[in-house]
């Protein structure tokens, strides 16, 4: 960018925190608002942005506003809620939206945002904290391709990747389909590292050798030697997981369509929960093999 362009970023999470910096790094004028304001004033002082109270008052003037929150109410709350978005943004300006939500609630806020004079593009993430911090998420869409691709250069400034899928709600429907993918591609690499310890096999020379073959994955690369040292805390957490593979399920059953092997896996989930691994990251589905290995001993 030559010219900096006035954005505003609601919701400092795991997420939003190092997606609204990209943006001030690549020289937007940025003013966040998070529902704990000690977080968005440590923010202001490590990117010397602006701060607004209310996401109303962030939002205020803004061209496109962002937001990263929790889920379907969170973000109906601060477009449409008291002092939100929608109240203060002037005609024309864009809200984006990087929740991983439903694509009811993408397809309602459209319309709302239209009434507004406003566009709207739901535009769910993917590549977890890391990406976040290191500016490479994968970035899905649903919305209007003209607006699209007025905001497509701000999304770049956090992403490696970023697709226009369809209308409203598009981009939702094709992070569910990420989602259902990553469940059970976790669930085969927590199965293939527990068969492989109890068989008496270095786990991790299986997977130097297998991952070079078709059982490659992203998850093998990436957290296999995580899993075998038994750390989780390396990223998306076990409790949004289980909220992503609701919205799924949801979705599913509105579409008559059958997802018995995401349902499952969502109950290996709930277990680890159990175990009291909400906030462990979503390879977790190992402990749980192993606790099953030590209780049938």
């Amino acid at each position: 960018m030559t010219t900096a362009k006035k954005v505003a970023f609601l919701g400092l999470g795991v997420m939003g925190y190092p997606m609204a910096g990209h943006l001030v790094k690549h020289g937007y004028d940025v003013c966040v608002y998070n529902r704990t304001t000690a977080k968005a004033e440590q923010w202001v002082k490590e990117y010397n942005g602006q701060l607004g109270l209310t996401p109303a008052a962030a939002a205020e003037g803004a061209d496109i506003v962002f937001a990263c929150v929790g889920n379907d109410d969170d973000i109906r709350q601060v477009t449409v809620g008291a002092d939100g978005a929608f109240s203060s943004m002037k005609a024309g300006a864009v809200f984006v939206d990087h929740t991983t939500a439903s694509a009811a609630v993408a397809r309602e806020l459209a319309v709302a945002a239209e009434q507004h004079e406003l566009a709207f593009i739901d535009a769910p993430v993917s590549g977890g904290q890391a990406g976040a911090e290191n500016g490479v998420l994968t970035v899905m869409c649903g919305g209007q391709p003209e607006i699209f691709e007025q905001v497509s250069p701000a999304i770049d400034s956090f992403a490696r990747s970023v697709k226009l899928m369809g209308p409203a709600g598009s981009g939702q429907l094709t992070k569910m389909v990420n989602q259902i993918c990553i469940a059970g591609v976790v669930q085969g690499l927590s199965e293939g590292l527990n068969f492989a310890r109890q068989a008496g096999l270095d786990p991790e020379a299986v997977v130097e050798v297998i991952s070079k073959g078709a059982a490659q994955s992203w998850q093998m690369e990436n957290r296999y030697q995580t899993m075998a040292a038994g750390e989780y805390e390396h990223g998306f957490a076990v409790d949004w997981m289980r909220k992503d593979l609701a919205i799924c399920l949801e979705e599913a059953r509105n579409n008559g369509i059958s997802l018995p092997l995401t349902a499952l896996v969502d109950q290996f989930y709930a277990d680890v929960q159990n175990m009291g691994g909400g906030r462990w990251d979503t390879s977790s589905l190992l402990a749980r093999l192993e606790a099953l290995n030590f209780s049938d001993k």
